[in-house]
C-alpha cells in the first residue's frame, strides 16, 4: 500500500538523515519511560487500529474541520479548504498511524521523523505542490498531542481487550506521539537548542 501514497517517502535513500543520532533517540525514549513493553503493546494497537483508521481520521478531521484556526493550515489564501491537499495528508496521517505502531524505530524512522517536522515546518507546501499557509506554527503541533491521544482510546477499547491492556495500548500510544512530536520540533528551533 505505501507505495500508492503520495509523498510518502519512508526509508528513501534521498530522505535527508536526521540531525539527531540513534543514540539520541534513545535517550528520549528513556525519557518519556519508553520499555519493550511499550513496543509490544503498540504492535497490539496497531492490529487493533488497522479496520478503524478511516473512522479515527474522519474524527481527527472532524475536530480540525470544526475548528478554523486549525483548518487554516489546509486552505488557501482566501480561506478555502484545498480538498485534495487534505485528501493527500488523511492517506499520509493512516499510514502515520501504521508507522507509529509497527515500524522499529530505527535510522529510517527517525529520518521520517524529521522529514515530518520539516513538513510542518517552512517545506509545508512542497510535498503536496499547493499554496497554503507557509507553516504550522509549533504551539498546535505540540497541544494536538491532546486530541490525537485523548480519542484514540475509545478505539483501542473496541476489539475486547482487557482494561489493562487498553491502558497500555494508549499509554504507549502517548508515549510514541510524545516522541514523535519532540522529534517534530526541532526545524523550530535555533540551531544548538534542540
Amino acid at each position: 500500500m505505501t507505495t500508492e501514497i503520495a509523498g510518502y517517502t519512508y526509508g528513501h535513500a534521498d530522505l535527508a538523515a536526521a540531525p539527531i543520532s540513534l543514540d539520541d533517540l534513545r535517550t528520549l525514549q528513556t525519557t518519556v519511560l519508553w520499555s519493550d513493553a511499550d513496543v509490544q503493546a503498540l504492535h497490539m494497537a496497531g492490529e487493533v487500529l488497522e479496520d478503524q483508521i478511516d473512522a479515527v481520521l474522519d474524527l481527527w478531521y472532524g475536530f480540525v474541520g470544526a475548528h478554523p484556526h486549525l483548518l487554516r493550515f489546509f486552505a488557501n489564501h482566501s480561506g478555502q479548504p484545498i480538498a485534495s491537499y487534505l485528501e493527500r495528508v488523511r492517506v499520509r496521517f493512516g499510514q502515520w498511524i501504521r508507522d507509529t505502531c509497527r515500524r522499529p524505530y530505527d535510522q529510517d524512522w527517525l529520518n521520517y521523523q524529521l522529514e515530518i517536522g520539516r513538513r510542518h515546518h517552512l517545506s509545508k507546501n512542497q510535498t503536496d505542490g499547493v499554496d497554503s499557509t507557509a507553516l504550522i506554527p509549533l504551539r498546535y503541533i505540540i497541544a494536538f498531542i491532546v486530541p490525537i491521544t485523548a480519542t484514540i482510546k475509545e478505539f483501542l477499547a473496541n476489539k475486547g481487550h482487557t482494561a489493562a491492556e487498553v491502558e497500555a495500548m494508549h499509554q504507549a500510544w502517548f508515549k510514541s506521539v510524545v516522541l514523535q512530536v519532540t522529534l517534530w520540533s526541532h526545524p523550530f528551533v535555533h540551531a544548538g537548542q534542540f
